[in-house]
């Protein structure tokens, strides 16, 4: 029996940095490759064809180029460094999730999705402490609801002792056998105008480990710049008790941040929505604590690498801080969803979108939009060269998990929505390949013959400012 283990459709520059022990068979040596601390793995497969070589192949189920031995291959996970975790190469977005019950935290949807997530070396879960049932969220209260139902769910998880126990990977190195990985949950604290010292973030990052159960967070991440600022009329003014409540706190959560790691409450801390100019900032402030600064999640898409995305990415990847992506769909227009002229493409499910953010993504879709949108003329060019690369690296693969698939070649964990089993699996079938330098180039040509310049988000949901009840709040990635 032949055992290698091989890297398909890896393009050139991705920084491979050192090769993994020798997996030998039959007097046959084969090698593996291991990624740099600023590059995704990428899947590797146990060859069974008995001849002990090397079979690459360069799509998914059904693919041009598949050997024919593929219905036998064992997929190792498809996972990328953020400091020191080892997490599945797509997240799985939470903000979406909901009970189905008003009083108890039910939802067997969401608990199906969580035990297929951690059999599938997918469990790498985003959430926030101001995530919570719709109903509640919507009157002010479900503070912390998702993180609960996360812990329940996970804890229920019949996945999460399980052990890889093929013989088959037995005979593989130790680097290469072992458990599923375990899951992995990044929450994130929320800039308030009341929160206005450092302990005020330790006790918001203590409040977060009992509600998910834990002693330590995996990724503790700031949600935003501190824009929320109602009484900021008020700054400067002396003898006013709202002056204090008016000043910028970035520094002050910061410096929280580095409290929380220093005391063991997070493995790792992050930012969102941060450019170079806040991020060095934030990462001045850490170093003088002795903390990295692990990850900065934005809004990025194939169509949203506009607005100050693009040199984010750049500058996060020059500094090995590693970014995760929100809307990596870009709400689902990259999905081919709100096109008619892509009905084909199939619909996983009825969008949970309000009537504001549906009219926007049909303008975005339609060709109908202008102004800071662009006359676009619609997505079906788009679209339509997505699913032919879609359709060159196997029948079964989607044009959604092509943009996923494009977010992560550029050195980015896409963190989509998820509710159900379904788009979970859709979701992670983005995984375990690479699209070529050549379809990415391709990819981005037609993106950019659009003319539109960014995904800017839909109704109230936007990629750079926030309604916050008494108006909207901006903030831009410089």
């Amino acid at each position: 029996m032949g055992l290698a283990f091989v890297l398909q459709n890896v393009p050139s520059g991705y920084g491979f940095s050192n090769i993994l022990p020798t997996v030998t068979n039959n007097g046959k040596a084969t090698h593996c490759l291991s990624p740099s601390a600023k590059s995704p793995s990428l899947c590797m497969y146990v060859d069974l064809d008995g001849g002990g070589s090397i079979a690459s192949h360069t799509g998914r189920g059904g693919g041009r180029g598949e050997p024919e031995h593929k219905k036998k291959d064992l997929v190792l996970p498809d996972t990328t460094r953020i400091g020191n975790l080892e997490v599945p190469s797509v997240g799985i977005g939470t903000i979406s999730w909901s009970s189905k019950n008003l009083f108890n935290l039910e939802n067997d949807e969401l608990q199906e999705l969580v035990d297929t997530a951690c059999a599938s070396n997918a469990a790498f879960f985003d959430t926030a402490e101001r995530y919570g049932s719709h109903m509640k969220t919507a009157l002010g209260m479900g503070y912390g609801e998702t993180e609960q139902m996360l812990q329940k769910f996970v804890e229920q998880s019949p996945s999460t002792k399980t052990t890889i126990t093929s013989s088959l990977l037995q005979q593989a190195s130790p680097q290469q056998q072992g458990e599923l990985l375990k899951p992995v949950i990044a929450t994130k604290f929320t800039p308030l105008p009341w929160r206005t010292n450092v302990e005020s973030v330790v006790k918001a990052c203590e409040e977060s480990c009992r509600r998910l159960g834990v002693d330590q967070i995996d990724l503790y991440q700031l949600h935003m710049p501190d824009i929320v600022q109602p009484f900021k009329r008020f700054a400067g003014v002396e003898g006013s008790r709202l002056s204090a409540l008016a000043k910028n706190k970035d520094e002050i959560y910061w410096q929280g941040l580095a409290e929380c790691y220093n005391r063991g409450l997070a493995k790792n801390v992050g930012v969102c929505n941060y450019g170079p100019t806040l991020l060095r900032q934030c990462q001045d402030k850490l170093a003088q604590y002795n903390v990295p600064l692990a990850s900065n999640q934005i809004a990025f898409s194939l169509i949203g690498r506009h607005n100050g995305a693009q040199e984010t990415v750049d500058y996060c990847n020059d500094q090995g801080i590693q970014v995760l992506a929100f809307y990596p769909l870009a709400m689902g227009l990259l999905t081919g969803k709100y096109n008619s002229l892509m009905e084909e493409a199939g619909q996983l499910t009825k969008s949970a979108k309000t009537f504001l953010e549906y009219y926007d993504l049909q303008k975005y879709a339609g060709g109908v939009t202008s102004g800071s949108h662009g006359d676009v003329g619609g997505f079906a060019a788009l679209l339509k060269v997505m699913q032919e690369i879609a359709r060159a690296h196997g029948n079964d693969v989607t044009i959604a998990q092509v943009a996923l698939n494009y977010v992560m070649c550029k050195n980015v964990i896409p963190i989509p929505g998820a509710r159900n089993t379904a788009q979970l699996l859709d979701n992670i079938g983005a995984m375990g390949w690479r699209l070529s330098p050549e379809e990415v180039q391709r990819l981005e040509a037609t993106a950019d013959s659009l003319g539109l310049s960014g995904f800017e988000g839909a109704g109230f949901k936007r990629t750079s400012e926030k309604f916050v009840g008494y108006g909207v709040e901006k903030w831009s990635l410089t």
